[in-house]
């Protein structure tokens, strides 16, 4: 595998985990009712994303280490 494919992945797997990061901050920082609604499960899928991310990452390093 190429390192421009497994760059792109990384970078795009990233980039999911920085969106979903700076949605919860900012949803937690603008309070009320919403951030009662969604804070809490935007820091859940950020958690559940790094996971795929680094699980992701490892199995496409193993398999594809040239």
């Amino acid at each position: 595998m190429s390192e421009f494919f497994f760059n792109l992945i990384g970078f795009t797997l990233l980039g999911a985990v920085a969106i979903v990061l700076i949605m919860g901050i900012y949803t937690l920082f603008k309070g009320g009712n919403t951030s009662k609604k969604y804070s809490n499960k935007l820091m859940q899928l950020r958690v559940l994303l790094q996971f795929i991310a680094i699980i992701v990452l490892v199995v496409i390093a193993y398999f594809f280490k040239d």
